[in-house]
């Protein structure tokens, strides 16, 4: 008996259903979720709470705004540097990503730490085998040893 094209779909379909719904692609899709709503909590800090800070500190520059002309006319923000069609480095822009960066690798260590310290608490809670247990493994190795 042949079967209809409505009856026949492609190994690869069942394993990539597989694949996704596995419990590992599923936490990977959350914590990217998360990642993302993490990255605009970070932007928002280093934009709105660190520069204005660092400015303040290194004598009310704006930080975002510290930029190198190579080719074109130096216009007063980057982006209208950019619009005007020069060319120009993005020092403060880079210098934000670099803070963003740490930020998050600083939450991330504390997260694993914390993570790490819970899992090793849990280790240690793990009763190991009872005497009952020790006996019959003793038992089940001499068994072992015999000859039939």
């Amino acid at each position: 008996m042949a079967l209809s094209s409505k009856d026949w779909t492609p190994s690869w379909l069942g394993q990539f259903k597989a694949f996704v719904t596995r419990g590992n692609v599923i936490d990977l899709a959350v914590g990217i979720i998360i990642g993302a709503a993490f990255t605009s909590i970070v932007n928002s800090l280093v934009e709105d709470i660190f520069n204005p800070i660092i400015g303040l500190l290194i004598g009310g520059v704006d930080f975002s705004n510290i930029f190198v002309v190579i080719r074109g006319e130096r216009l007063p923000t980057l982006e209208a540097t950019k619009a005007a069609g020069g060319v120009a480095l993005g020092i403060g822009v880079f210098l934000n990503a670099i803070i963003k960066f740490l930020i998050v690798a600083f939450a991330v260590f504390w997260v694993v730490r914390i993570l790490t310290k819970i899992s090793l608490r849990q280790e240690a809670a793990k009763p190991g085998p009872t005497q009952t247990e020790i006996l019959l493994a003793e038992i089940r190795d001499e068994l072992k040893r015999r000859p039939s």
